[in-house]
């Protein structure tokens, strides 16, 4: 439901510990925007570009990263100007880049089978828990 209602150019910054299902998370959001490729994770690449459903989605993961200043260094401005959804895993790593109008996506791994996904929204009002 989150994808399908993110307008293009929305910043999905998602937030969990290792193992706690961000790029599941990323994968259940390129099928809702009609993408079907095969989603892994960019660890090693930084950023995987997806496209299908007349929609775009620029999957990134700051994990090897020190900073935002090393995000900005591969193009940070040139990718958010495509208009694409970001979805960007590792988020604290690069939290000087954001403006404040990102989706924030914690996820919490409870067992092997069940998680906690928290969303938070630029406001508060506009904060749920799934």
């Amino acid at each position: 439901n989150l994808a399908r209602a993110l307008p293009d150019g929305s910043v999905v910054a998602l937030y969990g510990d290792l193992g706690a299902g961000k790029t599941a998370f990323v994968r259940g959001m390129a099928r809702a925007l009609g993408i079907e490729a095969r989603v892994s994770s960019p660890t090693f690449t930084i950023v995987n570009e997806y496209a299908g459903g007349g929609r775009e989605l620029l999957h990134f993961d700051m994990y090897r990263l020190g900073g935002a200043e090393e995000l900005f260094d591969i193009g940070w401005d040139d990718y958010l100007a495509r208009g694409a959804v970001c979805a960007v895993e590792w988020s604290e790593n690069v939290e000087d880049a954001f403006d404040g109008s990102e989706v924030r996506v914690t996820l919490r791994k409870l067992s092997d089978t069940l998680r906690e996904i928290e969303i938070a929204f630029d406001s508060e009002e506009d904060s749920g828990e799934c």
